[in-house]
This record gives C-alpha cells, structure tokens and sequence, in this order.
C-alpha cells in the first residue's frame, strides 16, 4: 500500500497529546517532507531515519514521501517520532507487512539512531500514563523500559532496535513485556540512596537543638524555613537533611514525580525503587524562567521538579529581587502556570 496510519503522542507540558503518523509514497522526485508543525529535531529525523533504514538492511524508497502528523495545529518536538516513520516507510513501500491486529491500538515512541538502534526519550511516561487510559498498547525503547516500573496499568513492550520492532509486527518474533517491578513503599530508594543525606544522619550533627527542632517541625507541617547564620554553621547541611525526615512517597505520588522527571529528561537512573523525594538546589545566579519554568516549549522550572521535595535556595539575599517575587503566587497555590506565544502550560509546584 502506499499509505501508512500509525500512533504515537507528543508532550504539552505534563500532558500527551495523540498525534496520527501518516506516511505516503507517491510518485515523481524524491522528496522527504513532514509536515504537521515539526520543530527542528522533528525536521531531522528524515536523515535519522534514512540511515536507521538503510544500515538496517532495507531500501530507502526512491519518489515523494509525505509525512503528516496530525493535528496539524499541535507542536511537535524531539525525536519521539523516529520509529513511527520508519514502520509507516516500511508499511507504504510494501517492506514490512504486518498482521491484521498487529497496529490495533498500538503507539510507537523511540528516536533511531543511525544504526538503527532504539534510543529512549524524554516524556515517555506521560504518554504511557495517557495510552493506558485509552485502552493502548506501546512499544518503547528497551532503555526507556525501566520507567514503567511505575505504572503497572501500562501494557507497554521493549524494543533494542528498529529490526526488532519489524519482526514483532510481522509476527515472526514476540517482544518482552514491561512488567513492574516496584518495590514496595519505604522498601528503600526513598531514604536508602547514599547520594543524599537521609533521615539517619541528622543525629550524626552535634548541636543545634534549635534548628534540628525547626527542621523538624517544618517536615511535619510542610511549612517554609529560613536559616540564618555565620558562614560554616552548618545551615547547608542541615537543609540537605529534610528531605530525609520526609515521609516516603505514597504511589499516586511517586507516579507524578517520576512523570516530572520523565518529562524535564532528568529521568531518574533507577526506576524500580521508589523513588526519593526531589532536593532542588539551584545557583543563586538562576534567571526566573529557570525557577519558575518558560522558554520556546515552556519547560518546567525548578520550583516543578522539587515538587513534592524541597527546594533549597542557598545564599537567598544573592538571589535576583525578580526570582523571589515569581516564588509567591506558586507557595500560595501549588501551581504555576507559564504561558508563551504558542502554548500553555500547567504545572504543580507544591
């Protein structure tokens, strides 16, 4: 068939919006087009993808090829949309033929390297979290798979490579399920990482009744705190330590942190453990767009990845006048909203 229909979702802020994957072969030059509102790393991916094909032992189809991802009022970004080409190439020039229920209700994600390897990207459980609310399936890159450990709703399958992804549609080989491995809470990861203070050493500080006592008190009410003191009186080091005297995060908790981590690309080495509370320590050089989250794609700053955590704000008085005044209105509601000429997004910053 010359025509191609495939699934898979982009990223809005924290949401994941479906998008269509239409390719089409038609006849006369060869041209490579996408269209449908691709940023410059979705325009990309035709060389991407020529490559991966090619270096995978398939025939880079000679004519016009006409990529739509649809809505084509909706943002595209990343490379998210690699594999979903490639299959839907393959599918129009008659290279591939998959089963009959092969693409029912299936979502594809992965950017291809040029070998034709399968490389994880940003976003991935968000649109996981969104594909099993609709009843979907999803192949994901194998790299990628270790996030699903916290959403065992998600009925998702890992793949190394674009030839792996062929002979699982073509039913010649199955793909290994994502399954969840979680441990359970306050099973460790939380408060067991050696890469932060965690709750046992607060009494390894000698002293300082009085600030361990309002540390205390402002984990048990999730109240703010202001230390003041000389340099080298250990206020640093006893804010390290709240995040430790939090309780452990509670499943639907874990599961919006690590959705904040997957999104930013700051995902998280390890997700079959729970995960800790995020520690956010910016510079006191931070422009306000970095705190509270803006840019072309209105990214999320860092007052939304210390959501649910701690944000420590070191030297406080360095800090621009601008930055602290943007802090307000999100300690008020635990939201921020950041909108630019082209979208708007919504993010939580409790």
């Amino acid at each position: 068939m010359a025509l191609a229909q495939l699934r898979s979702r982009a990223q809005i802020g924290l949401s994941a919006p479906p998008v269509e994957v239409e390719v089409h072969l038609g006849s006369g030059l060869p041209v490579f087009t996408i269209v449908g509102l691709p940023a410059a790393a979705v325009r990309e991916s035709k060389e991407r993808v020529r490559a991966a094909l090619v270096n995978s032992g398939f025939e880079f189809p000679a004519g016009r090829i006409t990529v739509n991802l649809a809505p084509a009022d909706l943002p595209k970004d990343g490379g998210r949309f690699d594999l979903a080409i490639a299959i839907g190439i393959l599918l129009a020039s008659g290279q591939l033929a998959a089963a009959p229920d092969a693409l029912l209700g299936l979502e594809l994600y992965g950017e291809l390297a040029l070998t034709g390897e399968l490389r994880t990207v940003p976003g991935l459980l968000l649109a996981a979290r969104q594909a099993a609310l609709a009843g979907h399936r999803l192949i994901v890159p194998a790299e990628g798979a270790p996030q699903f450990a916290w959403l065992p709703a998600a009925t998702a399958q890992s793949a190394g490579s674009l030839l792996e992804v062929c002979a699982a549609l073509s039913g010649e080989r199955a793909l290994p399920g994502v399954h969840s491995a979680r441990a359970a809470p306050g099973a460790g990861g939380a408060s067991s990482s050696s890469d932060c203070p965690d709750r046992a050493t607060l009494d390894d500080l000698s002293g300082q009744t009085e600030a361990k006592r309002a540390l205390i008190v402002a984990a048990a009410g999730r109240h703010s705190l202001l230390l003041v003191g000389p340099p080298g009186c250990g206020k640093s080091m006893l804010a390290q330590r709240l995040p430790g005297l939090l309780p452990d995060l509670g499943e639907p908790e874990a599961i919006e942190v690590a959705s904040i981590a997957s999104a930013s690309g700051r995902v998280a080495a390890d997700f079959g453990t729970p995960l800790r509370r995020p520690f956010r320590a910016p510079h006191h050089t931070a422009s306000a767009h970095a705190i509270v989250g803006g840019g072309a794609r209105a990214r999320p700053g860092e007052i939304t990845l210390a959501h649910q955590g701690v944000l420590f704000l070191d030297e406080l008085p360095e800090f621009d006048r601008r930055v602290l005044e943007a802090l307000r209105e999100p300690l008020e509601s635990g939201i921020v909203s950041v909108s630019r000429a082209n979208l708007q997004a919504e993010y939580p910053a409790r």
